[in-house]
């Protein structure tokens, strides 16, 4: 009897020990590389909650624009294989490009159906954070009543010709689904009326924010993370959600399959993507001052204004027209700022 307690008793730790330290072997591990365009301060505050998360992965941000990144996924795919995992840009257009090119691993994330903006039924792509284009202004230089309240009024508005900017969409990614909003709700020939107003190109957020408050600029066309980022720093910069509609953006997380990927690590690539869906990833979203893309997080970035209210008045952009057209919505718009220059 006291042989069968004692086979039972040395069963039963070896079960208990395999289902303990077992269970824990199956937690992510390995390497894994993240392309981004999210800015560098951002990352650092994911990376860390990241690494808490997963102690097993050793996880890479690799830090560039959209355009930048593109360019970068574009050289290594013709060299046979990525250098990354993951990948988090601008805009859902590129999402649409690398699925069509068999680049992307279909993943079915638990998160799914609590998200609020629109995803990729096979699981190749979900949004994964909303940043505004808006328009911004220092009160300390010019009075919100003396100055546009759209995109429309501010490509007409001669209080402000020559005073406004822009990043470049032939760079920016954001920028780029922002032309293609105006153009489908005004037409071509807004970029017309940018190029007569005089606008400029800044060619990052700190110059933007710079040359606001020295005054070079009166107002500019930028994201909200900037400007609510440097008001929570102290900076008296403030936002103007424009009249006609915000241009709501939101940014896809996409796992690169084990064809391409740098690491051939897509379980952790999963479990990764299911993180920055979930409530706690998209309390680090929301404290790098962009929005939460669930149905279920009331959390704001500091001083925004709340996700549904500019949803209520945003500007939709077709997704699949953007992609099939980008590269003649940005030629025409370069035609239109040229001619002003010659």
């Amino acid at each position: 009897m006291k042989k069968i307690i004692c086979l039972i008793f040395v069963f039963t730790f070896t079960f208990s020990f395999i289902f303990a330290f077992g269970g824990k072997d199956k937690a992510p591990s390995g390497n894994i590389t993240i392309y981004t365009s999210m800015y560098e301060h951002v990352i650092e505050s994911i990376k860390n909650d990241l690494q808490k998360q997963f102690p097993k992965c050793k996880i890479e941000f690799v830090y560039g624009g959209t355009v930048r990144q593109q360019t970068k996924i574009a050289s290594e795919k013709a060299a046979g294989q990525l250098g990354c995992d993951i990948i988090i840009v601008a805009d859902p257009t590129y999402s649409l490009e690398l699925k069509e090119k068999g680049i992307l691993h279909s993943y079915k994330s638990k998160e799914a159906a609590n998200l609020a903006f629109d995803y990729d039924p096979s699981g190749y792509w979900y949004p994964v954070r909303v940043s505004n284009m808006v328009l911004a202004f220092n009160p300390e230089r010019h009075s919100s009543s003396n100055l546009p309240a759209s995109f429309r009024n501010l490509a007409s508005d001669a209080r402000v010709r020559g005073a406004i900017a822009m990043s470049n969409p032939r760079i920016s990614g954001t920028s780029a689904s922002t032309i293609t909003a105006l153009k489908d709700l005004y037409g071509y020939s807004y970029f017309d009326s940018l190029s007569e107003q005089g606008i400029s190109f800044y060619y990052g957020s700190d110059e933007a924010v710079t040359k606001l408050e020295n005054g070079e600029f009166r107002m500019v066309m930028i994201l909200e993370e900037t400007i609510l980022r440097r008001r929570q720093q102290g900076s008296k910069l403030e936002v103007i959600y424009p009249s006609d509609g915000t241009v709501m953006i939101p940014s896809p997380i996409m796992i690169v399959n084990n064809k391409w990927s740098a690491n051939k690590n897509v379980k952790a690539a999963e479990a990764i993507t299911d993180w920055f869906l979930s409530e706690q990833g998209q309390n680090a979203i929301v404290n790098g001052w962009m929005h939460s893309v669930r149905t279920d997080f009331s959390k704001l970035p500091y001083d925004a204004k709340p996700t549904n209210d500019i949803r209520a008045n945003s500007i939709s952009i077709n997704w699949e027209s953007h992609y099939r057209e980008m590269d003649e919505i940005r030629d025409r718009f370069e035609d239109s700022i040229a001619r002003r220059r010659r």
